[in-house]
């Protein structure tokens, strides 16, 4: 290998880095977003038991 292929290898080396790190925000983001969904549809989950517990039942 000459040191001409070798800074070539480099380039790309730099390119794929550069190509991770803009798709990692976005990523993280679906994460964010993903683990944000999780807590809400507990949240809810608790809420509405919370109202099914309060619910008084007696409809005679």
């Amino acid at each position: 290998m000459s040191k001409e292929d070798l800074e070539l290898d480099d380039d790309f080396i730099a390119e794929d880095a550069e190509e991770i790190e803009d798709e990692a925000p976005a990523e993280a983001t679906k994460t964010n977003l993903t683990k944000r969904r999780v807590i809400d549809n507990l949240l809810e989950e608790r809420r509405l038991k919370k109202q099914l517990a309060e619910y008084d039942f007696d409809l005679d």
